[in-house]
C-alpha cells in the first residue's frame, strides 16, 4: 500500500504544503486536491516541501505543473523545496521541470526569496 502524508503550515506570507511518502497515481489526487484548495484560498503563495518524498512519478509531476498554472492564473507563486531527495531532484532535472518550477534547498530559503 502506498503511503502519503500531507501537512499544511504557514511560513511568513507563504502556505507550506509538506508532502511525505510516495506520490504516484494512487496518491496524486490527494496532493492535487490539497494544492487546488490552498491556491484557491485568499493567498495563492504556496511552497511544496518535497523533502520527505521517497518516490515521485509523472502523475505527481502533473499535479505540480497544474498547481503552478493555477498559482500563476491567480497572480501567485508555487515554489518547490527539494534538496536531500536526490531521486526527486533527478526526476525534476531529467524532465526539465527544474527550469519551470522554482526549486529551493529549504523552506526558509523559499519563503525568503
Amino acid at each position: 500500500m502506498t503511503t502519503l502524508e500531507l501537512e499544511v503550515d504557514q511560513k511568513a506570507d507563504w502556505q507550506v504544503l509538506t508532502v511525505r511518502g510516495e506520490v504516484d497515481v494512487t496518491t496524486t489526487p490527494r496532493v492535487r486536491a490539497q494544492l487546488i484548495s490552498l491556491l484557491s484560498e485568499g493567498n495563492p503563495q504556496v511552497i511544496v516541501d518535497l523533502e520527505g518524498v521517497e518516490f515521485l512519478d509523472s502523475s505527481g509531476l502533473g499535479a505540480l505543473v497544474a498547481g503552478l498554472k493555477l498559482a500563476r492564473s491567480r497572480s501567485g507563486e508555487l515554489r518547490i523545496v527539494c534538496d536531500r531527495q536526490r531521486s526527486v531532484r533527478k526526476v525534476l532535472e531529467v524532465t526539465g521541470l527544474e527550469r519551470v518550477l522554482e526549486r529551493y534547498d529549504t523552506v526558509d530559503a523559499a519563503s525568503a526569496a
